[in-house]
């Protein structure tokens, strides 16, 4: 009797292992760490879906900022516990791919194209994986714009005129790996110097640089500031969700995916891999759709039970086509990048603001005038605000890149070495920059 109970159990045990699929079992059980940047919307509604599919997986979700989940798996790598990364930047995961911290996985869902707009979906390499797309734009709280009559901006040069002055909101490159892509994107679409011209020239419009980047669609769904300059999921999900809110295209922007990668050395990476491909599943991709996450799926399939008037890339061939985003330059450059907004922007936004608004009253006193003097002074001042301490390719050189490496939270966060000296020096450039271009700005308009 025992021998026939003891064969009754290694059979069951047997016919399971023939039926479940490879690494199913081990997939069912322990802890999936992921370390993400997304909002609880997003990763509560995976995390529960996934949990129920696999009931015998718990899944803890690491939440950090994009630049700080780097920072985090290089610090960790040594004795490594987080089994996936999760975000949107993918120059995030070229970052990690170069540092040798990400694990190659080979997708088994069928369905999904090689390219969203001109961007491939997946790491050509194989170290991670595209799930969803994302573009990058402006979202206006639609009350807010009616109550200040202010018209719909749907460019983004549009938001350098004068009435969107103390109505924008943002959040900093160094802060949010989107709108590192929403920088990057503008200035490889329309060239760097004037690419950085564009930023400030917004820029000095601000309201407010915020300190996370849902603070931007948190300030326009609640009428803080009525223009923002978000994600298109930010957006999308928030219009979904019921708030008097909008969102465009502008015709300069990218598509690229948002992905997901397994960390080298993962703890549990059969339960990371079942995660990949339930991320890619109908089921997963459906997910998307939901009016707190409204990502742009991969699956082109999935579009089907889109609600009207949901962008769709795979037949809109118009959003992002503008820009060939180029990574390798993207990732060569990322840190120059963040520390030049944030030295000229960020830490800088109440000088901006101010040669802004001397320029804005100087040119509104020169309409329908004829003034040479005044109008140089002008020129000059535009030309003093816009004026780069850097060029691209020196931006672009490994070695000078190189040195920034510490970002800086807060205007008082220490920097020390060669980036504290070199920051130091534009810093000055700027603020003196600013200043002067008030100077001249105001000296313009008690001309006219």
């Amino acid at each position: 009797m025992k021998n026939k109970q003891y064969m009754r159990v290694i059979g069951g045990a047997l016919f399971a292992a023939l039926i479940l699929p490879f690494g199913a079992a081990s997939a069912q059980e322990g802890t999936l760490t992921i370390v993400t940047s997304y909002p609880p919307d997003t990763t509560t509604t995976f995390k529960k879906a996934f949990e129920k599919k696999y009931p015998g997986v718990k899944v803890e979700m690491l939440k950090k900022k994009t630049t700080a989940g780097i920072k985090y798996l290089q610090e960790t790598s040594g004795n490594n516990k987080s089994d996936m990364f999760w975000a949107s930047a993918p120059d995030a995961f070229e970052v990690l791919k170069g540092d040798d911290l990400l694990a190659k996985y080979e997708v088994k869902i069928k369905g999904i194209p090689e390219k969203v707009g001109s961007f491939p979906i997946n790491d050509p390499d194989g170290y991670y994986k595209g799930f969803a797309a994302s573009g990058y734009g402006i979202m206006w709280n639609t009350r807010y714009l009616k109550a200040k009559k202010l018209p719909v901006p749907k460019e983004w040069a549009d938001l350098k005129d004068p009435v969107y002055f103390g109505h924008v909101g943002m959040s900093a490159p160094s802060r949010s790996g989107t709108t590192h892509l929403t920088v990057e994107t503008l200035i490889q679409g329309i060239g760097w110097e004037k690419g950085w011209a564009e930023w400030k020239a917004i820029a000095g419009n601000f309201k407010t640089v915020t300190a996370r980047s849902f603070g931007v669609p948190d300030g326009v769904n609640s009428g803080q500031f009525g223009v923002g300059i978000v994600i298109d999921f930010f957006g999308l999900s928030s219009k979904a969700s019921g708030f008097p809110v909008d969102y465009v295209y502008p015709t300069i922007t990218t598509l690229v995916p948002a992905n997901i990668a397994i960390v080298k050395n993962a703890p549990n990476a059969e339960a990371a891999s079942a995660f990949i491909e339930f991320l890619l599943s109908t089921e997963g991709q459906e997910l998307l759709l939901d009016p707190k996450i409204r990502r742009l799926p991969v699956n082109p399939d999935t579009y089907a039970k889109a609600p009207e008037g949901f962008p769709n890339p795979f037949k809109d061939s118009s959003i992002g086509a503008a820009v060939k985003f180029d990574l390798g330059l993207s990732k060569g450059r990322y840190n120059v990048v963040n520390s030049l907004f944030d030295v000229m922007i960020t830490y800088r936004i109440d000088e901006l603001r101010a040669a802004t608004k001397a320029l804005h009253e100087a040119r509104a006193a020169m309409a329908g005038k004829t003034n040479p003097d005044a109008a140089k002074l002008i020129a000059e001042a535009q030309a003093l605000v816009d004026k780069l301490p850097i060029t691209e390719a020196r931006a672009s050189e490994k070695d000078f890149a190189g040195i920034f490496k510490k970002k800086r939270k807060k205007a008082t966060t220490k920097i020390t070495g060669r980036q504290a000296e070199v920051e130091g020096k534009w810093d000055d450039m700027v603020k003196a920059n600013y200043a002067k271009a008030v100077e001249l700005a105001n000296k313009a308009k008690s001309m006219l």
